[in-house]
């Protein structure tokens, strides 16, 4: 019986891909996701600068072998880890997208942007604070030594102890829409 689970279980991951595969390559019939087909593929037209920029920060993060494309197997990867990874995992992932010049630390300015461009894209400007006050109250609380940049240790825990941090970030990379559009068009392919 136990069998039946697993295999039912690798059926559905097995089907689960191969939609995913469908969509890549219909999308992207090259193979290889550009920047502009990738803000295409998930629906990401007319962005203000911030949220732009952090598209493209995205996009350079799943870019894993840094050729300029998304593979499929790069696509999946990230998609993978998003979706179904281990909060540590995902946690660094996040430090990687979020540390924008790629110094090994978080300075406000790359925090605030990214605040910024996460509000523009999920269209969610009423807040109780701005992202200044926001991008202010994280540092006050998870940046212990002070010195105004987050270390990847900092940032990790700091997630890990504030729910309010760990929202946003779980919201700027929700998925859940792109997964639904794939499984809406898996009748239409």
């Amino acid at each position: 019986m136990g069998n039946s689970t697993g295999s039912t279980v690798d059926d559905l991951q097995a089907v689960e891909m191969h939609l995913w595969y469908k969509k890549f390559m219909t999308e992207c019939p090259s193979g290889q996701l550009t920047l502009h087909e990738f803000k295409q593929f998930f629906g990401l037209r007319g962005l203000d600068p911030e949220a732009n920029a952090y598209i493209e920060q995205m996009f350079r993060t799943f870019d894993m072998n840094k050729d300029g494309y998304i593979d499929f197997m790069e696509y999946v990867a990230a998609l993978s880890l998003v979706m179904r990874g281990k909060m540590e995992h995902k946690l660094r992932w996040y430090f990687r997208l979020y540390d924008v010049d790629g110094n090994g630390c978080i300075d406000r300015h790359e925090l605030l942007n990214i605040i910024k461009a996460i509000r523009a894209i999920n269209g969610s400007d009423a807040q109780d604070l701005t992202a200044e006050e926001f991008t202010n109250r994280v540092f006050d609380r998870i940046d212990v030594n002070g010195d105004g940049e987050l270390s990847l240790e900092e940032f990790v825990e700091g997630a890990r102890s504030d729910d309010d941090f760990m929202e946003v970030m779980v919201k700027s990379l929700d998925l859940t829409h792109i997964v639904a559009m794939i499984h809406n068009r898996r009748h239409s392919i």
